[in-house]
């Protein structure tokens, strides 16, 4: 392979060279189809990373995995983000049971970094954002807003590429961490159609997958190639009684429901995912692409109890001494005081007067919410894409000789919210139970133009790519009805405005903000030598928001033997701040100490966040260095890399900041409303700096055992993020230990994986090393500890019946490892039994069973 760039123009002409876009558009099919047919489980070729030809994983100047589509599917999950976790140790994903929008899309980590530090490509295009952003995102995530990766399905793709190296110089914003680039099928024949049952050794969670992948001609030159994905999820619960709701209980409340509050994953109906890729040979060494994708999905979730003696704003103003009584007249001195500090506040003679006085009233009297009340979550998630292009080689003119890709994209994200079971507290006993919330819509445009040629200097050949992009970013904020934002008569009594737990977006947080950037890098690489790559790319973009950034990034790698190579990059990058990250606007519920306290979070510059601290957010900066080794011998391929990633000014969530009663008339000057209402604030800031190192390790063996085929593959990662400066007024202690040790700085898996000419299986092990537990992102002393490490053991078994029909039987978690459990003192107190924040799936053990007819 080391004259892959000599063959540059023969592959761009075959179909197989990549783009010299922000990823490597130039598809790669044949190359690949031709690599597994003469070094079948072998050699795989990866496109990102480089922009010259693709070229396989070992000859790589940069770590890439390649993980097949068929390897995807070896999962109970049939979530994306559960089946890369699988695969690639340094990829990190958590369940978020109770957390606001998080629960509607998970956000996950590569090598420890936030969500929106890994850029993601489909077919080699940067892939838009969600409109969803990560509040309460464990930590690291607090404010993250990355990219919906769970809308594709596994049957759509023929491999997913991740580049474990910080690239923003290549690819632009977004890759500290790296970049994944989603490959979609591109077969003119054939197809699939399976159908997939599981459920929780629990009981509860059972899911039904139906998916299917067809390929036709697009006339004699080319392909049309569609994917789809029905799926239904039931929710899990792994809560226990609150004592709080069962002394409530006991003291004779019949309305209280066993349990009060569920953990667990939330439902999902009706997910379906559409996606076609097409393309056609114009002939003239020249082509046209097309791919996109329809998704959409109602989820549905929990919160946290809302007790009937003491919810602030709601029941109480006083932590629960008296309940919180509203008069009709606007006197509430003209009505008795309600004790709450007693068994059962309903069989009080104080109580029953007040009902019986048409002039008072109290929360208790809503119908059904004399027991409290849990508020249910939900949204409508509809994703869409379309990315249209055309590439080849220009015959004459100025540029001849060179290839090109022009392209242009566009992607939407809509989260609609709603939210039932719940009260707008300041319209009184008028008050409806549900609430359309509004939305937050997410809308992407990209242009690019590449190009890509092999130039001769010095008698060797140099790759030399340049190229333009133009994007356009924009985040809206639609209002809700009114009734789930507006200040009732009510408001000035105590009683809590808007839609209780996540108040619907009102009229003056409405609109939209867009942000446009112009982008343009020059990118190199040569064999400078025969057994030496040497490699640099230079990146320049200008953003009308808040100015522009120059990046550069340097790769070698050089072949001792044979056997061994050495290999080595660095680079500096950039993310810049998204616009919903400056924009967004929310209401939240957050536990501090054990206590639930209502939480607004503000853009930076919002007269509330600018009053404590907010500022206007600019770009996190980055510093990378890597380097490893790749020994190819035989029947072992073995890969060691080491990195270390200094990030500056990064961007997340700040802590809350508690709104202090000496505040309110300030900040009524300033324009906020009603600051009595507000317990703490939150918002964006670049608060922190952060230097984390790793190693990665990936090993793979073939041989032959048991009269079959054997692999065994072993990846390994070791993470370690330290936090070197804070700002303690943004970021307190805890959310620190989060950043350090929120997730394991040990992970691996190992697969031992068999196939013989009517069966296959496999058994994969998975280490998670100990990290840092945290109880519904309290990370006070009484809702955190250091966890224990785990071990869970997947296995699939199948039967191939015949060439078109195959079933397959396995599970997710064998031995039904538990997760971390909560402390005794917490155990059980808010509703929960394990810590929700694990590395592993807190449900359980979990089986499936699978057909699937292929033709």
């Amino acid at each position: 392979m080391k004259n892959n760039l000599s063959k540059l123009s023969l592959s761009i002409k075959m179909g197989l060279a990549a783009s010299a876009a922000l990823s490597m558009t130039f598809a790669m099919p044949t190359m690949a189809q031709e690599a597994a047919v003469d070094n079948a489980n072998v050699e795989k070729i990866a496109v990102v990373g480089s922009r010259g030809a693709p070229r396989s994983v070992g000859d790589s100047p940069v770590p890439v995995d390649i993980i097949g589509g068929d390897e995807l599917s070896k999962n109970a999950s049939t979530d994306m983000l559960d089946m890369l976790v699988a695969a690639v140790p340094s990829f990190n994903v958590r369940a978020q049971p109770i957390s606001d929008a998080a629960s509607l899309i998970r956000p996950v980590n590569l090598r420890g970094l936030s969500s929106d530090s890994t850029l993601i490509l489909l077919n080699g295009k940067r892939r838009h954002r969600a409109s969803v952003i990560a509040f309460q995102g464990g930590g690291v995530n607090d404010g993250a807003q990355g990219p919906d990766i769970s809308v594709i399905p596994s049957v759509a793709l023929k491999q997913v590429e991740v580049l474990r190296d910080g690239a923003a110089a290549q690819y632009g914003s977004d890759a500290i961490a790296g970049v994944m680039n989603f490959v979609l099928k591109d077969a003119s024949e054939g197809g699939s159609i399976s159908i997939r049952q599981g459920s929780y050794y629990e009981g509860d969670g059972d899911s039904t997958v139906i998916d299917g992948n067809i390929g036709l001609p697009f006339t004699s030159d080319g392909f049309a190639n569609f994917s789809f994905q029905l799926k239904n999820a039931d929710a899990t619960s792994r809560s226990v009684q609150r004592p709080d709701a069962q002394a409530l209980f006991d003291a004779g409340n019949t309305e209280i429901k066993n349990p009060a509050q569920i953990w667990g994953n939330p439902e999902i109906e009706d997910d379906i995912t559409l996606f076609g890729n097409i393309g056609l040979d114009l002939g003239d060494d020249k082509e046209f692409y097309l791919f996109g994708n329809y998704s959409e999905r109602d989820v549905t979730g929990g919160f946290y109890y809302r007790n009937p003696h003491n919810r602030g704003n709601v029941y109480s103003v006083d932590g629960g001494e008296t309940l919180l009584v509203g008069a009709v007249n606007g006197d509430q001195s003209s009505c008795a005081v309600v004790p709450a500090n007693v068994p059962n506040v309903l069989d009080t003679q104080e109580y029953m007067d007040m009902v019986a006085d048409p002039n008072c009233f109290s929360m208790n009297m809503v119908p059904g919410f004399a027991g409290g009340y849990t508020p249910q979550f939900g949204g409508n998630i509809t994703d869409t894409s379309l990315t249209m292009g055309t590439k080849g080689e220009i015959k004459s003119g100025f540029l001849a000789d060179w290839f090109f890709d022009l392209s242009g994209s566009v992607g939407r994200s809509e989260s609609r919210f709603n939210l039932k079971n719940t009260l707008n507290p300041s319209l009184g006993l008028d008050t409806p139970t549900e609430f359309e919330t509004g939305a937050y819509i997410q809308l992407e445009k990209t242009f690019n133009f590449d190009l890509v040629k092999e130039i001769e200097v010095g008698g060797a050949p140099l790759n030399l790519a340049t190229g333009l992009e133009w994007r356009e970013e924009s985040f809206e904020i639609v209002a809700g009805e009114q009734s789930s934002w507006e200040a009732g008569p009510y408001a000035d009594q105590g009683f809590n405005i808007g839609s209780h737990g996540f108040k619907g977006f009102g009229p003056e947080s409405a609109g939209v903000n867009t942000r446009r950037n112009m982008g343009a890098y020059v990118d190199i690489e040569s064999y400078v030598t025969e057994d030496f790559l040497l490699g640099a790319a230079l990146r320049y973009e200008d953003f009308s928001s808040f100015g522009d950034t120059l990046d550069y990034k340097l790769t070698a790698q050089y072949v001792v033997n044979d056997t061994l190579s050495l290999r080595g990059s660095h680079s500096t990058g950039f993310r810049a701040p998204t616009v919903g990250q400056a924009n967004v606007v929310n209401t939240q519920t957050s536990i501090v100490n054990g206590d639930l306290i209502q939480t607004f979070i503000a853009p930076p510059t919002d007269p509330l966040s600018s009053f404590y601290g907010g500022k206007e957010l600019t770009p996190e900066e980055s510093t990378s260095f890597a380097f490893g080794a790749v020994v190819e011998t035989g029947d072992v391929f073995f890969t060691i890399d080491y990195y270390n990633i200094e990030v500056t000014d990064r961007i997340a969530q700040s802590s809350q900041i508690t709104v202090e009663a000496e505040d309110y008339a300030e900040l009524r000057s300033l324009g906020v409303q009603n600051p009595e209402l507000i317990s703490a604030v939150t918002y964006y800031a670049n608060d922190f700096d952060t230097t984390t190192q790793g190693l990665d390790i990936v090993a793979n063996y073939s041989l032959n055992l048991f009269e079959g085929d054997t692999t065994l593959s072993l990846a390994y990662n070791w993470n370690e993020t330290s936090v070197d400066s804070f700002n303690p007024e943004t970021t307190d202690e805890g959310k620190v230990r989060r950043l350090e040790r929120g997730m394991p700085d040990h992970r691996a898996t190992f697969t031992f994986s068999q196939s013989w000419d009517d069966v296959s299986m496999f058994v994969r092990a998975n280490y998670f090393g100990e990290y840092y537990a945290t109880h519904a992102d309290d990370t006070s002393e009484w809702g955190s500890e250091i966890a224990d490490s785990a071990v869970t053991i997947d296995v699939e078994v199948s039967y191939y019946i015949n060439d078109s029909f195959t079933i397959s039987a396995g599970a997710n978690n064998l031995f039904d490892q538990e997760a971390q459990k909560l402390k005794d003192g917490t155990l059980g107190e808010l509703g929960a039994v394990y810590y929700e924040s694990g590395p592993f799936d807190y449900n359980g053990g979990y089986y499936y069973l699978q057909g699937k007819y292929s033709f």
